[in-house]
């Protein structure tokens, strides 16, 4: 129904299922009956359980008449939250290990639409800022590279129950008609397999609602200091058809104005991106069994990247084309599930295709292609992701002390990527490299869970996942002297074990303190790029694998007003895979050696108030590369790049009625702390030390909403990100400046 629910612990006995046709308050007056709670409406979409009051006693004769006394405004507490990161549905603090989750108010009331605004308000949760479906997500300090090519992703990004990229960019999927993300940190190898090397991005989706129609619409204009307009545009409809099933549809348009110069090709405003997409969701309730079938589809298109160099005349963007983006992502997925007192039943099965394609300024790197005199290069390269995916999981019922459940997965995908580097000289173009390579790839998996209650609130968990994983590469490179024309085909099989042990005691209001130990992997592969023939050491990246080693703690005080979870951790990261680049700008992945990182990351939210709420974030972490590989010559004092030692992030919110609509200011801020941007501190300068922010104020009722929002109120040009083309990198200075100063209006309403 759309609705958050808190506070059901004080209900007494088992649930009661309800079939059928319901209005929000029919289906809560049923399941709360008999039960001793009542509930009560924090807003329209709110709801929060507490223990019944006991019916006054029968009231005594009046002696003397007193002055009326106006109780306090009673302050509720800060309602949990429900989860499935787990392949399961814990609340929200009853799952061991770093897990956050931010629902549908918080990301409507502070403008959250993509990845890298939900950076701000989780910990440890950074992404890189080349652009628009270019950027990597490292959670926890874990970075194997700042740099996109054939490692497969530390961070699992899935869209409700399937995983929607392999070793492509974070396709920034727009977060509308979400119903929350959920972010697990460390690795999650026993449950999600490879690609979860440091933890799991989660976007579910508001599911189809039975028996009620709904629709929504909004709209948003911004404008950006020294830059154009910005411009956004969705919808969201919600249908019944009949009594057992429902339909969900939601489309969106946006465009992301510029804010960058170009003086070699004197443009403004080159940086510009359009992102166009729309879902699709169908479910059926069919007794005990549930069928959804669900479609989504995303395109992004972006006319240029955003970094400049630094000049003596100051920082600039001086290319010599123009370096555009697009990126094309498209799922269809089928889940049936199933419950009763035999257990329950869930499977998933999912087709995933993934296109992208990037073109760079090759000019200054044309002297490694040829010795001839070449006036402008340019370099092309795409791939096409086809990934097919079957999960199915059975979860036993209580047996006396012991749950269990126990899963199976199979995923294949194939990607055909092509990459060109053209050069002009005079009026005559012609191709001085070109490689087509293919990759397929299939994994196989068998996995399961444990849980055993020991009694006083302590429990046990044990979990696993047996894997192989078979790669087959061919790849064929046309490549003219100095280069080496070839062609190659390999195949190579992983298989192994990831194990997952936790320990946990429950505490009073939800609360949890445990220890857990957890391990990810990632399979190897092949480097056939490069002018010439990889060398011996260098044609082959072996697997890398990452232990966890953690304990942390989830506590409520102040009767639910407060919530508090800290984690302490320790990473072993052995055979870190990462992607680098040839002197040419062409990549390659290697084996870069072992590393390390060791923590402590907290959250907090407090009720301060019943109208002002506080949250706050925090990473202290130390990664560092403990062994070094031969023949890269980093000096001992390297760190992992890309993430710096401490970052936090703070929202505080406050809301009153003001006459028959509800006024909402909320302030945002982070601060990313200093970082490199390679292995090598003596070739990577500084990047970071900066702060970022939001502030909006709304007015809004059931049926409409009006908010303005201000980003980056200080107008800083920080450096975010020191990277954006591969051909000029390590001869010029690159800089990522934060967009400017940029003013939203937005206008949204129900039906």
């Amino acid at each position: 129904m759309g609705a958050t629910i808190g506070g059901v612990e004080a209900c007494k006995g088992p649930g009661v299922p309800l079939v059928g046709a319901f209005s929000l308050r029919e289906a809560l007056d049923r399941v709360s009956q008999g039960k001793g709670c009542a509930y009560s409406f924090v807003d329209a979409r709110t709801v929060r359980f507490s223990a019944a009051r006991p019916a006054p006693p029968a009231p005594r004769p009046v002696v003397a008449a007193r002055p009326a006394v106006v109780a306090p405004e009673p302050i509720a507490p800060l309602a949990p939250l429900v989860i499935n990161a787990g392949k399961r549905s814990p609340r929200l603090g009853a799952l061991a290990g770093g897990v956050s989750v931010i629902g549908s108010p918080q990301l409507q009331d502070t403008g959250v639409g993509e990845t890298g605004s939900v950076a701000r308000q989780t910990a440890g949760f950074m992404t890189t800022n080349l652009g628009a479906a270019r950027n990597k997500i490292l959670l926890r300090g874990l970075s194997d590279g700042t740099f996109t090519g054939r490692t497969q992703s530390t961070v699992g990004t899935y869209l409700d129950d399937i995983p929607v990229n392999y070793n492509a960019p974070d396709p920034d999927l727009r977060l509308i008609d979400v119903d929350r993300v959920e972010v697990m940190r460390g690795p999650q190898g026993a449950l999600y397999g490879g690609g979860s090397l440091s933890g799991i991005y989660r976007i579910v989706t508001r599911q189809p609602e039975l028996g009620r129609y709904s629709a929504s619409v909004g709209s948003t204009i911004a404008t950006t200091e020294s830059g154009s307009n910005s411009y956004r545009a969705e919808g969201v409809i919600n249908a019944p058809i009949g009594r057992v099933s429902a339909l969900r549809a939601a489309v969106y348009y946006d465009v992301d104005g510029g804010y960058l110069d170009d003086v070699n090709l004197r443009l403004s405003n080159v940086d510009k991106t359009t992102r166009r997409g729309g879902r699709a969701a169908w479910r059926a309730t069919l007794g005990d069994w549930q069928l959804k079938l669900s479609s989504a589809l995303q395109s992004v298109s972006s006319k240029d990247t955003q970094y400049v160099t630094l000049a003596p005349g100051g920082p600039r963007r001086a290319n010599q084309v123009r370096e555009i983006h697009r990126n094309r992502l498209s799922q269809t997925s089928v889940k049936i599930s199933g419950s009763g007192d035999w257990g329950q039943f869930e499977s998933v099965t999912g087709y995933v295709t993934h296109r992208y394609a990037s073109r760079y300024d090759a000019t200054v790197s044309l002297s490694e292609f040829s010795e001839e005199a070449l006036e402008l290069g340019v370099y092309d390269e795409s791939a096409r992701v086809r990934m097919a995916i079957e999960d199915m999981i059975y979860t036993a019922p209580a047996i006396g002390r012991l749950r269990w459940m126990i899963g199976g997965f199979l995923a294949t995908s194939i990607e055909e990527g092509d990459a060109d580097l053209r050069a002009r000289s005079g009026a005559v173009s012609r191709s001085y490299y070109d490689e087509n390579r293919k990759d397929r790839l299939n994994e196989y998996a068998l996995y399961g869970e444990a849980t055993y209650d020991l009694g006083g609130d302590w429990k046990v968990a044990l979990g696993g996942r047996a894997f192989k994983t078979t790669v087959h590469t061919r790849s064929y490179v046309l490549a003219p002297p100095p280069g080496q024309t070839r062609d190659l085909d390999r195949a190579a099989s992983f298989s192994g074990f990831s194990p997952k042990i936790s320990i946990q005691r429950d505490l009073a209001r939800g609360g949890m303190i445990y220890a857990l130990s957890s391990e990810g992997y990632r399979a190897g592969g092949f480097n056939s790029g490069g002018l010439t023939r990889p060398s011996e050491a260098r044609r082959v990246f072996r697997p890398d694998h990452l232990r966890n080693y953690e304990v942390g703690a989830t506590l409520n005080p102040l009767d639910g007003r407060v919530s508090l979870r800290a984690a302490l951790f320790y990473d072993d990261w052995r055979n870190i895979q990462t992607d680098q680049y040839f002197a040419s700008g062409l990549s390659y992945t290697a084996n870069i050696g072992d590393g390390r990182n060791r923590g402590l990351e907290i959250e907090a939210g407090w009720k301060a108030t019943p109208r002002l709420t506080l949250k706050a974030n925090a990473l202290f972490n130390e990664p560092k590369l403990t062994r070094i590989a031969p023949g890269y010559g980093i000096t001992d004092s390297a760190s992992l790049p890309g993430v710096p030692d401490v970052s936090f992030g703070s929202l505080v919110t406050y809301q009153r009625p003001i006459a028959a609509a509800t006024l909402m200011l909320t302030a945002e801020t982070s601060y990313i702390g200093e970082s490199r941007l390679t292995f090598d501190p003596r070739f990577s300068p500084t990047m970071g030390g900066y702060y970022t922010g939001k502030l909006s104020a709304q007015v809004m009722t059931d049926r409409w909403r009006a908010a303005v929002f201000v980003s980056n109120p200080w107008n800083s040009s920080s450096d975010t990100f020191a990277y954006g083309n591969p051909f000029s990198f390590g001869q010029v200075r690159q800089v990522t400046p934060q967009r400017p100063r940029t003013w939203s209006l937005a206008l949204s309403a129900n039906f």
